[in-house]
């Protein structure tokens, strides 16, 4: 039996998975009351945090997909130190979140938001504004979404380094990966940093006060990894002080952004709602991932995208990883 969490929406294209397996479609307030007898878990309303609550009523649950590349919500202690293997949705995102960065970059560089401003004031002001070539970014977080965004970036002329957790050198996206343990050395090179690491003991709260002294005084921010990464109070602080000189943000540590956060009102930060990676259709790609999935797992194949629930993600060069990537 496959029990599958939603939020105000049901999956679409269930059909082929509903011929072949009971499927209970449940809300987060009925998800205790639906897990016992199930055998797999979809969570596709992926920011839901019902899981660990109801995890003591999942009696015979072997297997556990999630629909984001992102496994915090549900990489709790029960499931991390249990048998249930834990999928997620790597790779359907990938381009998508790229395109967003290399979006917001330009919105930047080319003054997009002041344009919009000046434009519904029937002002007219020229001004110049900065190129893009040429100029440094520095991306932490090197899995298959780092990757593509390091691959945009160059392809638009920019010098791109990745951080992660090893250092190396000829990497075939970023060139040269710097250590975590190295960010602040780093910080100081980039004219654009761009958080995208997964959330886990080790990422959250990275961007701190210390991290943002280390920037630029003309460096921008892009966060569309998790808000958990950043320490807002210490970005609201560096931004007020323009110690960096702005900020696009598109995950926040409470969402929806709270209308009395300051952030709304800065005239250099760019805030979008945890949409950077929604394209049109989005929701069926992720069905077909889990179909794919779900196949492989009904039929005895090996699963693809196995998250490694110690790392709290999939390792690059486990067979699943390099089949995803691939495509």
């Amino acid at each position: 039996m496959l029990v599958v969490l939603c939020g105000e929406q049901r999956p679409p294209d269930m059909d082929s998975i509903e011929r072949t397996a009971t499927v209970r479609y449940t809300r987060e307030d009925g998800l205790a009351e639906a897990l016992p007898g199930a055998d797999a878990l979809f969570v596709y309303d992926f920011l839901s945090a019902a899981v660990p609550d109801a995890w003591p009523a999942a009696d015979r649950l072997r297997w556990l997909h999630i629909a984001s590349a992102g496994v915090d919500p549900v990489l709790f202690p029960g499931l991390r130190d249990s048998e249930v293997v834990l999928t997620n949705s790597r790779g359907v995102f990938d381009n998508s979140i790229a395109e967003y960065v290399l979006g917001v970059v330009l919105a930047f560089a080319k003054d997009f938001a002041r344009s919009l401003r000046l434009q519904d004031e029937i002002r007219w002001l020229h001004r110049e504004t900065d190129r893009i070539a040429g100029r440094t970014a520095l991306v932490m977080g090197t899995g298959p979404i780092g990757r593509a965004i390091a691959v945009m970036l160059r392809a638009a002329g920019m010098k791109v380094a990745g951080i992660g957790r090893r250092a190396r050198e000829s990497d075939p996206d970023f060139g040269t990966v710097y250590a975590s343990a190295e960010l602040t050395d780093h910080l100081p090179e980039a004219d654009y940093v761009v958080a995208v690491a997964p959330l886990t003991e080790q990422t959250k709260g990275v961007f701190d006060a210390d991290a943002f002294a280390a920037m630029k005084p003309t460096a921008r921010f892009i966060n569309v990894g998790r808000g958990e990464l950043v320490v807002t109070g210490d970005l609201v602080e560096a931004l007020r002080a323009e110690r960096i000189a702005g900020a696009a943000l598109d995950v926040f540590d409470t969402e929806p952004l709270p209308a009395e956060s300051p952030l709304w009102t800065m005239d250099n930060v760019l805030i979008s709602p945890h949409m950077s990676g929604d394209f049109v259709g989005w929701r069926n790609t992720l069905v077909e991932v889990f179909a794919d999935n779900y196949e492989r797992w009904r039929t005895g194949q090996p699963l693809r995208n196995v998250v490694d629930k110690q790392l709290g993600y999939v390792p690059s060069g486990s067979p699943g990883a390099e089949e995803r990537d691939a495509s």
